[in-house]
């Protein structure tokens, strides 16, 4: 008599061919995703930094000087330019540096400012908010 074995199912070699594509896929994978996280990181501040600029620019505009004072709180991202909140609530958070230090500075008219974060070094940006790379 025979005995009626079922041949279905895979076998070691091809559980394993299967696992080493799929190891292969996320090898791939894993180095572009941090980057599209890099870049998203760098539109970000890139954006943050011209809303600051841009704040900074009306409040010298509106008050007739060539400086405005920026205060930074890194951990509600909220901003203080020239004294009041009028021109910009809040940027990202967690910058380690805004305008040269965590804490605040100054953005002068035809000057240049710093902004930084973890994942990416600090940056230099014109008054307008423009990256200079």
């Amino acid at each position: 008599m025979h005995k009626n074995t079922s041949k279905k199912g895979f076998t070691l070699v091809e559980i394993m061919i299967v696992v080493v594509i799929i190891g292969l896929l996320a090898a791939m994978a894993i180095p572009a995703f941090e980057k599209v996280r890099t870049n998203a990181s760098q539109s970000s501040m890139d954006n943050d930094a011209r809303q600051l600029a841009s704040a900074a620019q009306q409040y010298m505009l509106e008050n007739s000087v060539t400086t405005a004072a920026i205060v930074y709180t890194a951990a509600s991202g909220a901003v203080t330019v020239g004294g009041g909140t009028d021109y910009l609530r809040a940027i990202g958070k967690n910058y380690t540096s805004v305008v040269g230090s965590a804490t605040g500075g100054t953005i002068t008219d035809g000057s240049t400012f710093t902004m930084g974060n973890a994942k990416i070094a600090s940056k230099t940006y014109t008054s307008e908010g423009q990256r200079q790379d």
